[in-house]
C-alpha cells in the first residue's frame, strides 16, 4: 500500500453565497496520479485511499471490505462483559425483573430495543424500559430516573448509551438495594459509577480494539456474552431454543450510523450486516415502516438512509415528546401498528425542522448582529434565547458549526430553569476536553457536562452564561487560535465521463458502508453547465456535462444563491447518486460545492481527513 504524502490543496476559494460564509478549499485524497479506466479501478482506488487514511490518522492499518460476522471483535476483549453476562444470566435464570434506562436519542433508542427483544430471546421473563425525559429528568441515570426506576422494583437495572457520569445515581441505586449494570460507551469521568459491572470500550484498562462502538454496538455485545454463558450453563433446550442475535443488526445499524461514530472496520461490519439483512427484508416492522415514510427503497437501503431518514424520524419523538414512541415502534411485531407508529414520528420529524428553521434564523440574526461579515465572531460560538426548543438547539449549533466553522453551543431553559446547552465542535477541538478546562479553571460555573470530542451537552444557572461565553471562547482561542481554518471539501479526484454511467452511480452507493472515518466518495471536475433553475426557493437544478460524459441532472441543496450568473464552465464537487422518479433511474449529480471562477484541479495528492455525515438535513 502506497503511503501517503503531504496534504496539497487548491486556493481557496473566495466567497459567493450566504451559505457559504468561509472560503473553500478543495482537497484530493490519496496519491495516485491518471484516470482510473474502470469500475473495479475507479472502487479499488476508494478503498484504498480510504485504507491509507485511516493509518494517516494514527488508527491500525484497515481492510476496506466491510466483512462478516466471523470477522468481529470477540466479545471477550471487552472489559467487564464476563461480569455483565453473569449479572444478566443470573437474573434471566432467577426469573428476575430487568429495567433497562436508554438514552433519549437513536442510539439510545435503538439500544433499548435491542436490550429489551434480545433479553426476552434470551429467555428473559421479566424486562422493561424506562427512557429519561430530555425536559425534566434530563440527560442519563439521574436521580430523579433513579426513584422513577425504584418504584418499579427492579432486581437488576441496566443503562444503555448512558450512566458511565452517574456516579451519585449508582450509588443511590446500590443503597436501594438495586444492582446497576452500566452499558455506555462515552468518556468516563475521573471517578467510576460504584456499578456491579461496567462494560464500556472507553474505561480505563479495556483492551477492546474498537474505541468506537455506539451505544447499541456495546449492548449487542454484551447479549453475546450473556447467551455464550448461558449456553455453557444448559439454558436453552428444545422449548427454550438459543436465538439468532444476528436478527437485530438491523437495528444495531440504524444506531450506529444516526450516532455519527466512527465507522472502524468491526462499526463497518455491524452496519453492513445489518444493511444485508434490511434489504433481504429481514428487518423491523418499525425500522421498514420508518424508511418507507420516508421514501426509500427497502431492498436498496444504504448507510445514508438510515442516517438521513430513520434516524432523524427516530429522533424526533426524543426532540419533541418522548422517546417511547420510537422504542414502540421498533420493538411492534405487527406491521400496522408499526405504521400507525412511523407515521407519528414522521409527523413529528416535520414539526422539528419547522422549529429548527426558525432558531436558525434567530441564531442566524444573532450573529449578524456580531459581525456582518463574520470576521470579528468568537472563536467559539454560544447562543442563548428564552423561547428556543431545548429538542432542537443540538441541531442548530451542528448547522452553525458547519457554516462558520467554528465551535458552537446553544442553549435553552429546561423546567428547572437552568440552561441546558447542546455542543458541536471542529476538527482539531476536543469539545469535552474544552469544557472540562473551563470547569477545571471556574469551579462552579458548570453544573453537569459531557460527552465526546465532537459533541457535548452542558448545564449552567443563567447567571453564569456570560462568564461562560468569554471562557468558551478564550478555551477555544487557546487551542484553534482567533480565525477558522477555510472550509474544507475532500475529492477522490476527477470522474472519467465515461464512468458517469447508472451501473457506478449505483455500485457506489452499495459499496459502503459510507459515514464517519469512511466517507462517501466526492469528486471534483469542469462541467459545462446550462438550463440552470431555482426550485423550492433554496435549492438548484441544473444541467452539467463533463468533457467526455453524458449529460447529467445536477440538485445543489440550499444553493440558491449561486443561480446569478451561473453557466459556462464551472469547477464542480459532487457526489454521484442514482435519481428515482417514477420507477424510472438515472444518475445524478449531487453537488456540494460551486467554485465561483472555473479552475483546474490541483494534480498533486494530499491524504484523506474524512468527513462525517450530517443527519436530520
Amino acid at each position: 500500500m502506497a503511503s501517503a504524502s503531504p496534504a496539497q490543496s487548491l486556493p481557496a476559494a473566495p466567497t459567493v453565497a450566504a451559505d457559504n460564509l468561509l472560503p473553500v478549499r478543495i482537497r484530493r485524497r490519496g496519491q495516485e496520479q491518471g484516470a482510473v479506466t474502470s469500475l473495479d479501478g475507479l472502487l479499488a482506488r476508494l478503498y484504498r485511499n480510504r485504507a491509507t487514511a485511516a493509518v494517516s490518522a494514527g488508527q491500525a492499518a484497515m481492510d476496506p471490505r466491510a466483512g462478516g460476522l466471523a470477522d468481529m471483535l470477540p466479545v471477550t476483549a471487552l472489559a467487564g462483559s464476563d461480569a455483565a453476562a453473569a449479572l444478566l444470566a443470573d437474573c434471566i435464570q432467577a426469573g428476575g425483573r430487568i429495567l433497562i434506562v436508554g438514552d433519549y436519542d437513536a442510539d439510545g433508542a435503538t439500544g433499548t430495543a435491542v436490550g429489551l427483544l434480545g433479553l426476552r430471546a434470551l429467555g428473559a421473563a421479566q424486562v422493561d424500559s424506562l427512557t429519561p425525559s430530555r425536559f425534566s429528568g434530563g440527560y442519563g441515570l439521574s436521580l430523579a430516573v433513579v426513584e422513577a426506576a425504584a418504584a418499579q422494583r427492579p432486581d437488576l437495572l441496566v443503562t444503555v448509551d448512558n450512566g458511565i457520569g452517574n456516579v451519585a445515581a449508582v450509588a443511590r441505586c446500590n443503597a436501594l438495594g438495586i444492582p446497576v449494570l452500566i452499558t455506555d460507551h462515552h468518556l468516563p469521568g475521573a471517578d467510576l459509577p460504584p456499578a456491579a459491572a461496567i462494560v464500556n470500550p472507553n474505561q480505563p484498562g479495556c483492551a477492546f480494539p474498537s474505541k468506537h462502538l455506539a451505544g447499541v454496538g456495546v449492548m449487542f455485545y454484551v447479549l453475546i456474552a450473556a447467551r455464550t454463558l448461558l449456553r455453557r450453563r444448559g439454558w436453552f433446550r428444545p422449548g427454550r431454543p438459543e436465538p439468532n442475535l444476528a436478527a437485530l443488526l438491523d437495528l444495531v445499524a440504524l444506531g450506529t450510523v444516526a450516532d455519527v461514530v466512527t465507522l472502524d472496520r468491526n462499526n463497518r461490519i455491524l452496519v453492513e450486516q445489518g444493511l444485508r439483512r434490511i434489504r433481504a427484508g429481514q428487518c423491523r416492522h418499525g425500522l421498514r415502516a420508518l424508511l418507507e415514510i420516508a421514501g426509500c427503497q427497502v431492498q436498496r437501503v444504504t448507510a445514508r438512509d438510515l442516517g438521513f431518514a430513520a434516524g432523524p424520524r427516530l429522533n424526533a419523538a426524543g426532540r419533541l415528546t418522548d422517546m417511547g414512541l420510537g422504542i414502540a415502534c421498533l420493538t411492534t411485531e405487527t406491521p400496522l401498528e408499526a405504521m400507525c407508529l412511523a407515521r407519528q414520528l414522521d409527523a413529528l420529524n416535520a414539526e422539528r425542522r419547522a422549529l429548527e428553521a426558525g432558531i436558525r434564523d434567530q441564531a442566524e440574526a444573532i450573529i449578524a448582529g456580531l459581525s456582518l461579515d463574520g470576521a470579528g465572531l468568537p472563536a467559539g460560538l454560544c447562543l442563548y434565547d428564552p423561547d428556543w426548543h431545548q429538542g432542537v438547539v443540538g441541531i442548530v449549533a451542528a448547522r452553525l458549526r458547519e457554516r462558520y466553522q467554528r465551535p458552537a453551543i446553544v442553549f435553552a431553559r429546561a423546567e428547572d430553569g437552568l440552561l441546558r446547552g447542546s455542543a458541536r465542535s471542529v476538527d482539531g477541538l476536543h469539545l469535552r476536553d474544552c469544557i472540562d478546562a473551563v470547569a477545571r479553571a471556574q469551579p462552579g460555573l458548570i453544573e453537569r457536562y459531557g460527552g465526546h470530542a465532537m459533541a457535548a451537552g452542558l448545564t449552567l444557572p443563567p447567571a453564569h452564561l456570560d462568564a461562560f461565553r468569554d471562557a468558551f471562547a478564550s478555551a477555544v482561542r487557546a487551542v484553534l487560535g482567533a480565525e477558522p481554518a477555510a472550509r474544507e471539501l475532500w475529492s477522490d479526484g476527477e470522474l472519467p465521463g465515461a464512468l458517469m454511467t447508472l451501473s457506478t452511480a449505483e455500485a457506489l452507493r452499495l459499496a459502503g458502508p459510507w459515514g464517519k472515518g469512511f466517507a462517501e466518495p466526492l469528486f471534483d471536475g469542469p462541467f459545462a453547465v446550462s438550463a440552470v433553475r431555482v426550485v423550492a426557493e433554496r435549492h438548484l437544478r441544473f444541467r452539467a456535462r463533463a468533457p467526455g460524459g453524458p449529460p447529467l441532472e445536477a440538485i445543489g441543496f440550499n444553493l440558491a444563491a449561486h443561480r446569478s450568473g451561473l453557466g459556462g464552465c464551472r469547477q464542480l464537487v459532487y457526489r454521484l447518486d442514482v435519481n428515482e422518479y417514477r420507477g424510472l433511474r438515472n444518475p445524478q449529480l449531487r453537488i456540494e460545492h460551486i467554485d465561483p471562477v472555473s479552475t483546474a484541479p490541483d494534480p498533486r495528492p494530499s491524504t484523506l481527513d474524512p468527513r462525517p455525515l450530517s443527519p436530520e438535513s
